[in-house]
């Protein structure tokens, strides 16, 4: 299976002046412990790493740091997310036939979840690693005064790994590109083709890293994980 991680955004979020992903998280980069779970993950066997320049010696130094056995190609990014993705199916090898796509900033990602996500593409066109929303979501207007409460039973919060068909998911890349669409994950694409994009069951600590809370909060997970 082919994977491609984007890792070429900022972290104004983070209020950090430079990519999150290079902040410490237990003594390691954030992207480390990303990389970390791909190389343990047995159904991976090539890496694409969507950067931007000023970050690719950063990264060279950290992948011979670690030492991975599988192959990782540095792939540069673009301005979005969307056109970092765009730049990394380029990059795949011919003969990738289906590609999973991990944000970098979601470092807590356990390998068997990987594995069950490149399971899940001998069956779907598409589909999101996700779980059931469990608080209860309000929709607002630019008032902040509340004008619906969807069904909480139907919600699920998106995470990463989302896995593709791999010349569908170009073609829709393609044409979103043409058509100047902008949208803010690979499934949106796949919906608005209407494509089916199912669901897989993702993990509850799989959170993604863009606040310094978020940042303790994996400290935390990853001292259990490896005391």
């Amino acid at each position: 299976m082919h994977l491609l991680i984007p890792a070429a955004g900022m972290g104004k979020r983070m209020g950090s002046s430079h990519n999150k992903l290079r902040l410490s998280l237990l003594e390691k980069p954030i992207l480390a412990w990303t990389l970390l779970a791909a190389e343990a993950a047995t159904s991976i066997h090539w890496i694409g790493l969507i950067g931007q320049p000023e970050d690719r010696e950063i990264w060279e130094a950290l992948l011979q740091d670690l030492q991975l056995s599988k192959p990782v190609e540095m792939i540069v990014g673009g301005a979005t997310r969307q056109e970092s993705v765009y730049n990394g199916l380029q990059a795949l090898p011919t003969d990738a036939a289906h590609v999973l796509i991990h944000d970098g900033a979601r470092c807590l990602v356990t390998p068997a979840l990987i594995d069950r996500c490149a399971a899940a593409l001998n069956e779907y066109l598409g589909f999101v690693a996700a779980v059931p929303v469990k608080d209860t979501i309000k929709v607002v207007d630019a008032n902040r005064q509340i004008c619906a409460t969807p069904d909480r039973a139907q919600l699920w919060a998106a995470q990463t790994p989302q896995g593709f068909d791999v010349e569908k998911l170009k073609a829709c890349h393609a044409e979103g590109q043409r058509q100047g669409w902008e949208v803010t994950d690979d499934a949106a694409l796949f919906e608005r083709f209407n494509l089916p994009v199912h669901i897989v069951m993702g993990e509850e600590t799989n959170l993604k890293v863009t606040t310094p809370a978020d940042l303790a909060i994996a400290a935390l997970i990853l001292q259990q994980r490896f005391p």
